[in-house]
């Protein structure tokens, strides 16, 4: 028989284990309470105890924007970029192209809407119309050295323009270096496919219908190189051509009633070509017509003679006017032949 605890110490015992546990249950239940009320565990409906210390954490929210964003009108897309028309002129001119002798070109632009055409991209000698890109590069040359032209250099220039003087325009070639000369002032003029004549050939420089527009926009628009003061006095010049040599470009203006031809600012260029007889006629300027400003070049080669080009001349001159007006809403005119 082993030892044990009498009956009366067993009672005892319990009693003492039953007084034990519930003093650690409750200081259990008391520690858990404080643990979860210290670690956001607790609160009406949840039930205290260790698990109550496990929270879930909501993300924050993200930040508002400042008033004044909320507040603000969106704003405007920007308007769409229109562009000026470009005109086909293959139709206007067909039946001017079929008359021609030889070969044409024509390049035109409405000053005022921007709106252009231009027919044929073939190089064709310049003759004379070459005189007033000789000029302008005279210009810029003056103008990057700071000074003005020279007495001389005014003679030369006014007889060059005026009266299609030859000497006064080989001189003023020589003066610009020629044709390196010409063609580094022709990048700034933003001239790209025209080739400088050989040694002192200036005449045989050769040259497109779009060049020959990017020249006068250089001349007659304020956006150029050349300087207000520049643009003044190559203009001046074209708009007092000696009589005989205005004709061209100048079919296609205003003719006042009373008052005489509209005033224009042209330069043409003659010169038959020795190997074959035939006539190279060009025209290049800017006229007037129907309450319109236009800039035109009309190139043309191949002519059998000087009149029979200065026909042509003209009559693509009128032609490609009328066409662009039409097409460009900003004329009465209609087309001499049927426009696409």
């Amino acid at each position: 028989m082993g030892m044990g605890i009498p009956e009366s110490g067993r009672a005892a015992h319990r009693l003492l284990w039953a007084v034990t546990g519930t003093a650690v249950l409750m200081g259990g239940a008391v520690m858990a309470t404080a643990y979860g009320a210290a670690h956001g565990g607790g609160g009406e409906g949840r039930e205290a105890g260790p698990a109550a210390a496990v929270t879930t954490v909501a993300p924050s929210p993200s930040p508002s924007p400042p008033l004044e964003e909320v507040m603000a009108e969106p704003a405007p897309a920007p308007p769409p970029e229109v562009l000026p028309r470009t005109v086909d002129l293959t139709a206007a001119l067909a039946s001017v192209a079929a008359g021609a002798d030889g070969g044409l070109s024509v390049a035109v632009r409405d000053a005022e809407s921007g709106a252009s055409a231009v027919y044929g991209d073939e190089l064709f000698d310049t003759a004379s119309i070459v005189k007033v890109d000789i000029l302008a590069a005279l210009l810029l040359r003056t103008q990057d050295a700071g000074r003005e032209l020279t007495a001389l250099e005014k003679s030369r220039a006014a007889t060059m323009i005026k009266n299609s003087d030859n000497a006064a325009a080989l001189a003023l070639w020589h003066s610009i270096g020629r044709a390196p000369g010409l063609e580094a002032a022709n990048e700034r003029l933003g001239l790209t496919g025209t080739e400088g004549g050989h040694d002192d050939y200036w005449g045989l420089t050769r040259t497109t219908a779009a060049d020959q527009l990017a020249l006068l926009d250089a001349v007659f628009s304020d956006d150029s190189p050349l300087t207000a003061t520049s643009r003044a006095y190559v203009a001046g010049l074209m708009e007092h051509i000696a009589a005989g040599q205005d004709w061209g470009v100048s079919a296609a203006a205003d003719t006042p009633a009373g008052s005489g031809p509209a005033q224009t600012a042209l330069k043409n260029g003659w010169l038959p070509r020795t190997a074959t007889g035939l006539w190279v006629i060009n025209s290049i300027g800017r006229i007037d017509s129907a309450g319109r400003t236009y800039h035109i070049a009309v190139l043309s080669d191949g002519n059998r003679t000087k009149d029979a080009g200065i026909t042509t001349v003209e009559s693509a001159t009128r032609a490609a006017v009328e066409a662009l007006a039409a097409a460009d809403g900003s004329g009465t005119a209609a087309p001499t032949a049927p426009f696409d």
